[in-house]
């Protein structure tokens, strides 16, 4: 006798069989849209590129390959110290400026990496202030002394980590705050001391917070494009832009993407081979304020420099030199021609807000009814998206729609003698598509956390009323789920403002957004006029760090209420 599939108590009332079911049928159709980019990069690797590809891999693949490696090491290891001792400071320690920092430490979070980079290579460069001002304190000449050039691989390995260590902060304290006072309380009575319980205790019950915070480290470096190519590194990101638009070569664009994908997916599945089947519980409800370690003289210092250190950098530096920037000259467009930047961001960040947001809904719904294997993978395509970089995202659309802009046209030709142009890949719909492809995990991650906290007896309640799935949805759910649905829109909305390589390569003709202007004008060697477009970006971007900030004050069961 077989046994039948596993159904959540609610699918039953449903009067339609689960393969014919809408909802079941929507999951399918979202995971097939976000899967076409995947499939399509895929499918290339196959196809012939008459000695395009050879030409890369004796000339330039071995220099993607090696800063790629090296850059993914070198931020990998800086975001993992800086922010697991960060997160371990704030958590476990008391010390001048505590509360402050809890917050603050995710500010860098708001500036994008390339606008980091716009700002330090203006303060750093030989004519910038900093080097003009050794040279008039010092006098010194040009070759009078050594200054490291910020415009290299580890200039860039060094200005990604300070942007992108809130990831790895966020989640380890998260962890931290998370931990059992019981387990503290036995590594004490064995005599540890603080370090030796960090190291020993916390830290290897927080490896999946690390690790998780790490791997979104590492897909948004490999994700990387703007400082790359502003300072000269050469990755694959950098290659698959040159290679479709310097060569005119999609093709091997594509099997460049490919290979990135790969890459991608082998960290994926090696971080779930080294986890193995080691499952981290909590085996005590003993949640109590944590206690805390005193810190004075020379330590309560050293812990505030170290927490300040990050946010100086990251954050309060460059955010000063873009104001500085954009007070004393700014864009020279400013005015209607950088309003109407301003509102393409706009726009298209709220288009992509709202469906990224209204199809979480659906998919985490769907899964909610219908708990079954295939729909859980159905969802798990479906919020894939973000582990893929944005060029690969973009050549992996931008192929199919070129091809069927190109079909639609010729047969409008052929039939009626007309050409209507580029419907598809030649409008604003295939950046929302890129856009909703690349952050539906981040609203979806958002949705079905909040969704979970709904008991299932509310279902039942309103079914039994008479409501539909649909009505139980929106006069149910959606209301309850009202503050994470917003929350999930500015972080989408946030994300969309940011996204540089997907914009780059799928915008229609004389169609520009902030980041896209701040790239140009920076490539131009315009800093001072980049610096609006990018002051611009970095303050739409802190609204949603102050809502991580607030969110996680009540993460800890047990603590005082703030």
């Amino acid at each position: 006798m077989t046994t039948p599939p596993r159904r959540s108590l609610l699918a039953p009332l449903s009067p339609l069989p689960l393969s014919l079911n809408p909802w079941v049928m929507v999951l399918l159709s979202v995971a097939l849209v976000v899967a076409l980019p995947i499939l399509v990069v895929f499918g290339h690797i196959v196809v012939p590129t008459d000695g395009v590809w050879q030409h890369l891999a004796s000339t330039v693949l071995p220099r993607y390959l090696g800063n790629t490696f090296w850059l993914i090491t070198g931020v990998g290891l800086g975001t993992l110290v800086i922010g697991t001792g960060c997160a371990w400071l704030v958590v476990m320690c008391r010390f001048p400026g505590k509360r402050l920092f809890e917050w603050a430490l995710l500010l860098p979070l708001a500036v994008p990496t390339y606008v980091i980079a716009y700002a330090y290579t203006d303060f750093l460069q030989f004519a910038g202030p900093l080097q003009t001002a050794l040279r008039g304190w010092f006098d010194w000449q040009h070759g009078d002394y050594y200054f490291p050039n910020i415009r290299s691989l580890g200039g860039a390995t060094m200005l990604i980590t300070l942007v992108l260590y809130p990831y790895v902060y966020l989640l380890t304290r998260a962890s931290f705050l998370e931990q059992s006072v019981c387990v503290l309380d036995v590594g004490r009575t064995l005599g540890r001391g603080p370090w030796q319980l960090f190291a020993t205790v916390a830290v290897p019950l927080a490896r999946p917070a690390l690790v998780g915070g790490v791997s979104l480290v590492l897909m948004e470096t490999l994700n990387e494009f703007g400082a790359v190519q502003f300072f000269g590194v050469d990755t694959f990101t950098t290659g698959i832009y040159r290679t479709w638009f310097g060569l005119g070569e999609p093709v091997a664009a594509a099997q460049l993407a490919a290979c990135l994908l790969v890459f991608v997916i082998a960290l994926v599945l090696l971080e779930r081979w080294s986890r193995g089947k080691r499952r981290y519980f909590h085996t005590s409800s003993r949640y109590q304020q944590l206690p805390e370690y005193h810190l004075k003289g020379w330590r309560a210092l050293g812990a505030t420099l170290a927490c300040l250190l990050p946010i100086l950098v990251g954050f309060l530096i460059p955010s000063g030199i873009l104001l500085n920037l954009a007070i004393q000259q700014g864009d020279s467009l400013f005015g209607t021609r950088f309003i109407r930047f301003a509102t393409n961001s706009l726009s298209l960040s709220a288009v992509a807000a709202l469906i990224a947001v209204g199809l979480a809904v659906v998919l985490s719904y769907g899964v909610r009814l219908y708990d079954t294997p295939g729909t859980r993978l159905f969802s798990r395509i479906a919020a894939m998206g973000y582990a893929i970089p944005g060029s690969v995202v973009a050549v992996g659309i931008l192929i199919p729609f070129a091809w069927l802009d190109h079909t639609l046209n010729s047969w409008l030709h052929a039939y009626y003698g007309k050409i209507v142009g580029l419907i598809f890949s030649g409008s604003a719909f295939i950046l929302i598509y890129a856009y909703v492809v690349r952050f539906l995990a981040v609203s979806f991650n958002a949705v079905e956390a909040s969704l979970g906290k709904v008991t299932p007896s509310m279902d039942a309640a309103s079914r039994t009323l008479g409501q539909t799935p649909g009505g139980t949805l929106r006069h149910i759910h959606t209301p309850l789920m009202r503050s994470s649905l917003l929350a999930a829109g500015i972080l989408v909305f946030v994300d969309v403002m940011k996204e540089l390589p997907a914009t780059i390569i799928l915008r229609p003709f004389n169609f520009d957004t902030l980041a896209v202007r701040a790239h140009s004008l920076a490539s131009d060697e315009r800093l001072a006029e980049a610096s609006t477009a990018s002051l611009t970006i970095v303050v739409v971007g802190i609204l949603p760090v102050i809502l991580l900030s607030l969110a996680m004050r009540r993460a800890r069961p047990g603590s005082k209420a703030v």
